[in-house]
């Protein structure tokens, strides 16, 4: 099983490595292609250290865990050869340079009363408050009336991650996008996984989906690193039916593992009576807001 510390003894730099290389293609860098079939998919080692004027040998023992750490120049020159985006390359250079990270702990997370005032005043905004590894930490109504009765749930499970992938009502909600936005939940989870490897909360996280769902343990082998800020999402609830939403994220300056999630559409128009709708009905069932746990002033 592929957990958030390893898939082997390798190491986590070491099996993003491996899992980068195999997604580019020779064409890509118009490489010519050998005589011979390539035995796996991607480029070789050799053509990665080439093409990041490495010698192969160090570019090797980097893949085999031999070594853990490289120079901002080698890695810049190796995230070139690997095609990587901005931030799979900030997620090499927390997989490189660990010892830059202040680790967080396992210490429990709070809203601060600001933050929970500003969810109670979104009347007619579904929100939510991700925290690491993307726990719920807190909602409004609306964002209940979306997402299940999060009250009801035990806090283990009260995770947009696990949800997206283990509950039938989440899984739904996502019609079409459902892969998408799976996808993008697993990208989230493993750039806190190269920042904090040796959480066991991340572990027993990871160990768990990797165990029950088949998508996920196969996308979370490929080491997905892609972060959004803001999108827009097309979800089907089961009173409301399908509509449009937009979502943005917002870093809590308190605290920066806290992510505000704003969703909302244009006033006046049928997404906006959709969410409407989704609030009266959210009343008649006394879906509630999760309860202000602020600290601080």
């Amino acid at each position: 099983m592929d957990s958030p510390q390893a898939a082997s003894s390798r190491g986590l730099l070491a099996d993003f490595l491996i899992a980068r290389r195999s997604a580019v293609t020779a064409a890509e860098h118009g490489l010519p292609e050998p005589a011979y079939p390539r035995r796996v998919p991607g480029l070789r080692r050799e053509e990665v250290a080439q093409l990041a004027g490495i010698s192969t040998d160090y570019y090797s023992r980097l893949e085999q865990g031999r070594v853990r750490t490289a120079s901002y120049s080698v890695l810049n020159a190796i995230a070139q050869a690997l095609r990587l985006s901005e931030d799979q390359q900030r997620h090499l250079f927390q997989l490189a340079r660990p010892e830059a990270l202040e680790q967080p702990g396992e210490a429990e997370q709070h809203i601060t009363p600001q933050t929970a005032r500003l969810l109670a005043n979104l009347v007619d905004t579904p929100a939510v408050v991700f925290g690491r590894y993307l726990d719920i930490l807190a909602w409004n109504r609306l964002g209940a009336a979306l997402l299940g009765d999060l009250a009801a749930m035990p806090p283990k499970h009260r995770n947009y991650v696990r949800m997206i992938f283990l509950d039938d009502h989440v899984r739904f909600l996502q019609g079409d996008d459902w892969q998408a936005r799976a996808q993008e939940a697993v990208s989230s989870l493993r750039m806190a996984a190269g920042a904090y490897p040796d959480q066991p909360r991340l572990q027993e996280l990871v160990g768990e989906l990797s165990v029950r769902d088949d998508d996920f343990r196969a996308w979370w082998s490929q080491h997905l690193v892609t972060v959004h800020s803001f999108g827009h999402s097309r979800v089907q609830h089961p009173i409301v039916g399908e509509f449009s939403l937009d979502w943005q994220a917002l870093t809590s300056v308190d605290d920066q593992e806290q992510i505000i999630v704003l969703i909302t559409a244009p006033p006046g128009g049928p997404d906006h009576a959709a969410i409407k709708r989704l609030n009266s009905w959210a009343l008649g069932q006394g879906l509630q807001p999760s309860h202000p746990q602020g600290h601080g002033p």
